[in-house]
């Protein structure tokens, strides 16, 4: 904690001023008096006179320095003290305090209503103010009186909670800016919940803003341990929270759970609900949270373990808001691009690069060893990213560590193919359809990794290529694509690897290839064809909507999820050009919004999201 502080505040001379003009015009100066003692007052009281012959009348300037205020403060104290011109008692905690009106009012908004109004208590020679001690009542005079006042950690809360009530605005702020200087991680939940107490917006938030950004250091203090469970859920649950890494989030849960076992184990299922389990150590959630006795001992949170041991196996297939990074983590989602078409098409671009979406800042990746393909299937698996295929036929299969940054060679495909998509199903990748230079394929491809091999699974009832491939749910589903070189399709074909079968759905309400999709909070959103819309489907539905327009039409563009939107990344436009443009889709608002352009024009290329150490 440190050392206390404080803070003198002086009254407004202005207001003192006019005070002392009111006494003033009590005491009218004839011009006649004045000119015979004109040569006897010196520098005593007056700086200058000017006569004014046609009105008969002298006006007077005071001195403007603060001097004589202080000495007229001085002395209304000394009256205030001895109780010489008192009109007025405050009774305060059994304590008298004679006082005069005139200058209660010119300091108190809230005397000046009571004295100045109709209020029975302003005709009352005796005041009684309830629920405020005689000590704070005694500095509040001294300020009220001699224009300062001494603000420190022990009587702060005591003058705010006056100056509320009497309305003293300049001292009520003063009071709020010393509680903001005294913000610390062992008392800004209790600053905060006083300042929520008197409705002071600014201060409350300002605490709030601090505990949040320094939530790792007040989780160790004891205002942390006696917050309520709702107040605990609702930081928590803050995407302006703090933390380097969400094992310290976890911790200070439990801690907060073992400082009353009794009370406090019914709400464990609600608060590790707000913990993001899947973005721990691996090694960490086996031996700290699995192994946990509360844990153990709750049932209701056998869902969520089995939320965080599936996305250790499946990685970012899981789509949950807890397996999303805060965002002011050490751990944040990433965009990789890799390589694609240049603006016209011609030129296959050799680039792997890494886009930071908060910092808006490009980093190099390596290259796919001597790979100058197009058209090739981008997935990402266990946070590694995999490509297949390409222009013309091929079959190799890459995959970029992203540990290490370095591309390795794997299993090729049992059958070489362009214009395919790859997604990943239940901790598999499929490579669905697609062309070999003479047909569109039915043929599906599955790899396992563990073995390092592709198996054949059943065909598409319809062979397409270009088209969109997504898993949502469980299942896999190919929507859309081209039949041959002028016709496309509507269907939508799902893949259910439980039996091996193919069904049909609802059609698209479209006829396009070159389409790209993804699968945000169980929805299926679908982006390109040259469409200027984005469409979505409802799996549980089986339904299809509209739900937002683009700037222009788009086709073979890179669409990817990101901290909780829809990154849409280059592609062609209707003249048949690459371009660079970017933009986000907020599902939530519904808004589509332009992003900072792409380093290069490109189209054909893949898109998709992993997660990074900041630090790396």
């Amino acid at each position: 904690m440190q050392k206390p502080h404080c803070c003198w505040i002086l009254w407004s001379d202005i207001l003192i001023n006019k005070l002392v003009c009111r006494l003033l015009h009590c005491f009218p100066i004839r011009m006649h008096r004045m000119m015979k003692e004109e040569s006897s007052y010196g520098t005593s009281g007056l700086e200058n006179a000017t006569r004014d012959t046609s009105k008969e009348q002298l006006h007077v300037k005071l001195c403007n320095g603060s001097c004589h205020a202080e000495q007229i403060l001085q002395t209304l104290n000394a009256y205030r003290r001895s109780g010489i011109f008192t009109d007025v008692v405050l009774l305060i905690d059994g304590q008298e305090f004679p006082c005069h009106r005139a200058t209660l009012s010119a300091n108190s908004t809230y005397f000046r209503a009571m004295f100045g109004g109709s209020l029975k208590e302003g005709h009352q020679n005796i005041i009684n103010i309830q629920k405020i001690s005689a000590s704070t009542m005694s500095l509040l005079l001294d300020y009220m009186y001699g224009g300062n006042i001494v603000i420190q950690e022990d009587n702060v809360e005591g003058i705010l909670e006056l100056s509320d009530l009497l309305q003293i605005s300049k001292l009520r702020d003063a009071c709020i800016s010393f509680l903001e200087g005294q913000l610390h991680p062992c008392n800004c939940l209790g600053i905060m919940k006083f300042a929520d107490s008197f409705s002071i917006v600014s201060l409350t938030e300002k605490s709030k803003r601090f505990m949040l950004e320094c939530f790792v250091e007040v989780s160790c203090h004891e205002e942390f341990l006696e917050m309520g469970v709702k107040e605990l859920v609702e930081y928590l649950s803050d995407e302006q929270l703090v933390v380097p890494k969400e094992e310290v989030v976890f911790e200070a849960v439990m801690r907060w759970v073992r400082h009353d076992v009794p009370a406090r184990k019914g709400a464990l299922k609600d608060l590790l609900e707000h913990v993001r389990l899947p973005l721990l150590n691996p090694t960490y959630f086996l031996e700290k949270v699995e192994m946990d006795g509360l844990i153990q001992d709750s049932k209701e949170c056998i869902p969520l373990l089995h939320e965080a041991r599936k996305y250790y196996i499946l990685g970012n297939e899981v789509s949950s808001v807890r397996s999303r990074p805060r965002r002011f983590m050490e751990l944040a989602e990433v965009i990789i691009i890799i390589g694609g078409c240049d603006k016209k098409g011609l030129l296959k671009l050799p680039f792997t690069d890494l886009y930071h979406p908060k910092s808006r800042q490009w980093t190099a990746l390596s290259s796919v060893p001597g790979y100058t393909k197009s058209e090739f299937a981008a997935c990402t698996l266990k946070n590694d990213v995999y490509i297949s295929g390409g222009h013309i036929s091929s079959n190799d299969v890459w995959v970029l560590s992203s540990q290490l940054n370095v591309w390795i060679k794997v299993a090729c495909l049992q059958k070489g193919r362009w214009r395919h998509k790859m997604a990943t199903l239940q901790g598999k990748i499929y490579a669905v359809g697609g062309f070999d230079g003479f047909y569109r394929l039915s043929s599906v491809e599955c790899y396992d990794t563990f073995s390092n091999s592709w198996s054949t699974l059943a065909p598409l009832p319809q062979a397409v290529s270009s088209a969109a491939v997504v898993s949502c749910l469980n299942k896999l589903y190919v929507l859309g694509g081209a039949v041959d070189d002028t016709a496309n399709t509507d269907k939508v074909q799902c893949y259910d690897p439980e039996d091996n079968k193919w069904t049909l759905l609802s059609p698209t309400p479209f006829y396009q290839r070159c389409i790209s999709a993804v699968c945000l909070d169980n929805i299926i959103y679908v982006v390109g064809g040259l469409l200027s819309k984005i469409f979505s489907y409802d799996p549980r539905k089986d339904s299809w909507r509209e739900v937002a327009a683009l700037p222009g039409p788009l086709e073979s563009c890179g669409l990817t999820v990101c901290g909780g939107k829809i990154y849409i990344l280059g592609g062609r436009d209707e003249n048949g050009e690459g371009t660079d443009k970017a933009f986000t889709f907020d599902p939530v608002t519904g808004s589509v919004e332009q992003q900072p352009p792409l380093q290069r024009c490109t189209s054909y290329h893949g898109c998709v999201t992993i997660l990074q150490h900041m630090n790396r």
